[in-house]
């Protein structure tokens, strides 16, 4: 999941339904209550971490820093050096997550197809979007947190996808955490805490009344993110006054981006190929491992 969170257009949540852990991810979150701060004042740990199913979040959230934290330096140096190649691999990991998500819908109804179909459309419009400026108010990265930890356990709508609309994907996910800046961080971490409780609410009480809608309205997301990660595309930087590209702390703003299919057969387009049969062949390996261990 943290690897997953790092790469934008890619959703950690996404990782979870494949895996199997989501429902139990939301429900063991959402139990941060105030039934779990009278067990824990009270004094009754064990009760306290069983209420919250504290060792899975323990294991889970762990993996999920050490894997920001390691990954994050490796994927700044392929965004940078080979930016078609990694898009083609992640292309290739949700492709992939489409089937396998879709699949554990129970029953094909109306309402499924029509939450499907909206699910899509909103992720394609998102993609759509003019990203804002980079900003580093508080105020601003206490939103940042809020927003991108709501849409990294959403399944289909990357956190670090959010986090490039708004402006301070460079400025958080690469810049500060691979310098450990904790004048950025910190807000972003009070914000994504206080939005993950009160999102995991929501989400799991809509989860539990309507589970197929659900699922069909995250698959929906979840395929309308592919063009977000499509391995071809120049990025449309911001024209100032002078006619010229907008430079800010040093990086070119960037408005958009125009997708585009290569015209040839190079050894590039073969390799990238190969990166996204790749990305499709670890989410059916992660999900058989999945199912073998929840049988």
């Amino acid at each position: 999941m943290g690897a997953a969170n790092v790469i934008p257009g890619v959703s950690g949540g996404t990782i979870a339904l494949i895996t199997g852990i989501f429902e139990q991810l939301i429900n063991a979150i959402k139990s941060f209550n105030t039934t779990a701060l009278k067990l824990f004042f009270t004094g009754k740990f064990k009760a306290f971490a069983q209420h919250i199913n504290l060792n899975f979040l323990i294991a889970v959230f762990a993996g999920v820093a050490v894997s920001i934290l390691s990954i994050a330096k490796l994927f700044g140096f392929l965004l940078n050096h080979y930016p078609v190649y990694i898009m083609a691999f992640f292309f290739g990991l949700i492709l992939a997550s489409i089937f396998f998500v879709g699949k554990t819908i129970k029953k094909l109804t109306i309402t499924v197809v029509l939450t499907f179909i909206i699910g899509t459309a909103t992720a394609i419009s998102l993609s759509l979007l003019t990203p804002a400026q980079e900003n580093s108010s508080l105020w601003y990265l206490l939103i940042c947190g809020v927003v991108a930890t709501c849409s990294m356990i959403l399944p289909g709508l990357s956190g670090s996808f959010v986090l490039i609309l708004m402006g301070n994907y460079q400025l958080v996910m690469i810049d500060a955490v691979n310098n450990l800046d904790l004048k950025i961080l910190v807000p972003v971490i009070i914000g994504a805490a206080l939005g993950l409780i009160a999102f995991s609410n929501l989400l799991a009480w809509v989860f539990r009344k309507f589970r197929d809608q659900t699922i069909a309205i995250l698959t929906g997301f979840i395929l309308g993110s592919l063009g977000i990660i499509w391995p071809w595309k120049n990025e449309i930087p911001v024209i100032s006054s002078t006619g010229e590209a907008l430079v800010k702390n040093g990086k070119t703003v960037i408005e958009g981006y125009q997708w585009f299919v290569p015209e040839s057969f190079t050894s590039e387009v073969v390799f990238s190929i190969l990166f996204a049969v790749l990305g499709i062949v670890v989410i059916w390996i992660t999900e058989s491992l999945a199912s073998k261990k929840s049988k």
